[in-house]
């Protein structure tokens, strides 16, 4: 009979328990985002998040974290279109508005990606905010999650100046705060939800917006 040897099977059975682990991370997460969507995060609790996931609460803090963690995660998955945080470097659509030299086709690239984006994102990222009103986690996770979209708003800015196709009367600021305000998920919800939008629809005026709003 053949014997696996001991390094080899102790490699394997780690190999098990990490993906048995990474399943179980996976359930934990589509319970919460399930849970958040149908009855708001502040209604929802880790107990509940177990009991739907069918794990327990300790298994809940060892594998994700509190609430505010588990909200944050699964704001960077929706951002990501992963089941990874991907930093903003690394994301494909980053990738390809650097490297276009076109101003109106790296808006368009954009407003195509935030389009996608949102349709994941938009109502995480209003459960965050309405809850950050009232608990010190979320308005920590919100403040931050905030910074990093304003930060990176204006490197988009200064990626359009460098084309020398933006309109010479506008500040950089500007840009990025118009571009800012513009694709946030409060904006996407007012006219997507409100007005009933379709995603399409969106999509093609953001982009039409930003060129007409923001080119020479």
């Amino acid at each position: 009979m053949h014997t696996m040897p001991r390094d080899v099977k102790r490699n394997y059975d780690g190999a098990g328990r990490r993906a048995a682990s990474a399943h179980t991370r996976r359930r934990i997460l589509d319970a919460a985002r399930a849970l958040i969507v149908e009855t708001g995060y502040l209604n929802t609790t880790v107990a509940d998040v177990a009991e739907r996931a069918g794990v327990s609460v300790a298994t809940v803090y060892e594998l994700v974290g509190r609430k505010a963690t588990i909200l944050r995660e699964l704001i960077e998955h929706a951002i990501s279109g992963t089941d990874q945080t991907v930093a903003a470097d690394d994301r494909a659509y980053v990738g390809a508005i650097s490297a276009e030299p076109d101003a109106a086709s790296k808006l368009a690239l954009y407003a195509a990606a935030v389009t996608e984006i949102l349709q994941r994102m938009a109502p995480l990222y209003l459960a965050l905010r309405d809850a950050s009103a009232t608990e010190p986690d979320a308005y920590a996770v919100w403040t931050d999650i905030s910074e990093r979209r304003a930060a990176n708003m204006a490197r988009f800015a200064a990626d359009l100046a460098s084309t020398g196709q933006l309109r010479g009367d506008l500040d950089i600021g500007d840009v990025a705060d118009a571009i800012w305000a513009t694709n946030s998920a409060e904006f996407y919800v007012l006219l997507t939800v409100d007005r009933g939008w379709s995603p399409e629809h969106f999509r093609e005026w953001l982009t039409d917006g930003w060129q007409r709003l923001l080119l020479d």
